[in-house]
């Protein structure tokens, strides 16, 4: 029997219907941040951004009551960026993603990754950030001084991806400046990571229910692993299989959501970075390759977008002076008077949620 083949826009659908993005979703920030399997963080506003846009009667407090609680935390994750998810997560994905750190280390630094004894490095440093939280520039310059000649920013590297650490309290709260301190995951937690038999398959299944319908590399390319088609192929069994209009094999479970392509999809908010556009290989599930260069900027810099019918159709940024906070909304296209309307609606509400102590409020078009 021949797959079903799912269109570009029921694929569109079908995601958005998972990330909470087809309607707001009435849950706790803890159970959105696991269904999501975290909130992208290379900021500390973006999550709580990504949570408001996602949930209905999301405030701050939530998430930083998380935070200071330990029951989420800010930690270098998939594709060896920062996310911040719930404690749970972290403990049994860290592990198997040491793979992809691995990884990323090479892919960064080349040949010099190779010249570091990276077990040697860490058990240098382990006494060090267990005797007090560290900052990663405290770590950096430590390394320095033991190890003069080399890359001061390969060793601060080879700790990020090799040890697992998060951020301690205040750090990755809405409000926090500054450099955070990290400490070690086990201890800041007081449990262990936990070394998962089925970690391959927990991880593919996590990411199909957020993320799916998807093709290997769409895994891959999230998580930042290679090569798993064998650890697909060993739990097909478990799976439905698609296909898009290209003919890739899709893979999905069988009873997450994939509404029809008729769907309404209202305008939303998206933060910086958010994983909604970060996490296929083939990115027009949701933005034209034609306007991938006015979202993804040089130096790995990802702009805030605004969902039009689903699809990301511009870009957005507030700024602040003194009093007055202004949401600037540049879209790619021209809009109609009730696209716009929509946007100022709900851009209202995103002015009131990230500059509430505002006395006034702006909205413009460019």
């Amino acid at each position: 029997m021949s797959e079903r083949i799912m269109t570009l826009r029921e694929l569109n659908r079908a995601t958005l219907a998972r990330q909470m993005l087809l309607e707001r979703a009435a849950m706790s920030a803890q159970q959105a941040t696991e269904r999501l399997v975290g909130l992208q963080a290379q900021f500390v506003k973006p999550p709580y951004i990504g949570l408001w846009t996602r949930l209905h009667d999301f405030r701050h407090s939530e998430l930083t009551q998380l935070i200071e609680r330990k029951q989420a935390v800010r930690a270098t994750m998939m594709r060896s960026t920062l996310h911040l998810m719930t404690s749970e997560d972290y403990l049994l994905l860290r592990p198997i993603l040491q793979a992809a750190l691995t990884r990323a280390l090479h892919s960064f630094f080349g040949p010099n990754a190779r010249t570091i004894d990276t077990a040697q490095l860490v058990e240098i440093a382990r006494p060090y950030i267990q005797e007090q939280p560290r900052t990663f520039a405290q770590i950096r310059d430590y390394l320095s001084t033991l190890f003069p000649d080399t890359d001061p920013a390969l060793l601060a590297y080879v700790i990020r991806t090799h040890m697992p650490l998060v951020q301690i309290a205040p750090g990755g709260a809405w409000n926090f400046t500054g450099n955070p301190a990290h400490a070690l995951a086990e201890e800041w937690l007081g449990r262990s990571l936990i070394a998962a038999e089925q970690g391959l398959r927990t991880i593919i299944l996590r990411y199909l229910a957020a993320f799916g319908p998807a093709t290997v590399k769409d895994i891959q390319v999230w998580s930042g692993l290679p090569r798993l088609q064998n650890a697909v192929e060993e739990i097909k069994s478990e799976l439905v299989t698609l296909r898009d209009e290209k003919g890739n094999l899709l893979y999905d479970l069988p009873d997450s959501p994939r509404p029809s392509e008729q769907s309404d999809a209202p305008p939303r908010f998206l933060p910086d970075y958010d994983n909604l556009i970060l996490s296929h290989a083939d990115r027009r599930r949701f933005i034209a390759d034609a306007d991938r260069p006015a979202v993804f900027l040089s130096a790995g810099r990802i702009q805030a977008t605004i969902l039009i019918n689903g699809f990301v159709r511009g870009i957005w940024k507030i700024e602040r002076v003194r009093d007055t906070a202004r949401l600037f909304i540049t879209p790619f296209e021209p809009l109609s008077e009730e696209t716009q309307a929509s946007l100022i609606a709900e851009g209202e509400q995103l002015l009131h949620f990230a500059e509430e102590d505002a006395t006034q409020y702006e909205i413009e078009f460019r």
